[in-house]
């Protein structure tokens, strides 16, 4: 899956929303949270697609920003859960309660071209919000075919979870792009390295 950035150089390569949510607290375990600012998560739910371009998002704040940094660990727990590791207490609570509200009202809105492009009947709240994402976990971890393919990046340092929809199921990296170019260049690099074990020269 080719790799997608954001206006914040978010990656969306994931293959779901609530996938793409978890991604931006898989870095390493010293790496500062990218979800630190109101401003920040108004930049993710753009240009992840959880709403439209251009929606007015005048609310955020850091309420939101709270709530949406513990779906977000509601979900990795559950997913974490799914390929067996750790348990996950509360969790599924947490995610159910969220998917119980109603998510932004969506219409048609005609472009100046004359094209209909997707809108939101109105400014969204975050309990809209957090139901889009929640919902859309709660169909990932409710769909077989979909869990069958769920792996977790085998790149040095990454913990992202993406799912594997190559033919074969055989993706081994969340991106090849990424994690899968840094895997070959330390293959090359090891197998260019003099066998004493000096690293080969520049």
């Amino acid at each position: 899956m080719a790799t997608r950035k954001g206006s914040c150089d978010w990656r969306f390569d994931a293959g779901r929303l609530c996938l793409d949510l978890v991604a931006t607290g898989a870095g390493r375990a010293d790496a500062p949270d990218p979800l630190d600012r109101p401003e920040r998560l108004a930049h993710w739910l753009m240009d992840s697609g959880a709403v439209p371009q251009g929606t007015r998002l005048t609310a955020v704040d850091h309420h939101w920003l709270l709530l949406f940094r513990q779906l977000r660990t509601a979900v990795d727990r559950l997913l974490t859960a799914q390929l067996g590791g750790r348990g996950a207490e509360g969790a599924l609570e947490r995610v159910n309660a969220l998917a119980a509200g109603s998510p932004p009202g969506v219409r048609a809105v005609r472009t100046g071209s004359g094209t209909l492009v997707r809108g939101l009947s109105t400014e969204p709240d975050c309990r809209a919000l957090l139901a889009t994402v929640a919902r859309d976990a709660v169909e990932l971890l409710t769909d077989p075919v979909a869990l069958g393919g769920l792996r977790r990046c085998e790149g040095d340092n990454c913990r992202r979870i993406y799912l594997d929809t190559s033919r074969g199921r055989r993706r081994r990296w969340c991106s090849s792009e990424v994690c899968g170019n840094r895997e070959r260049v330390a293959r090359h690099r090891r197998r260019n390295a003099d066998p004493a074990g000096r690293p080969p020269t520049p």
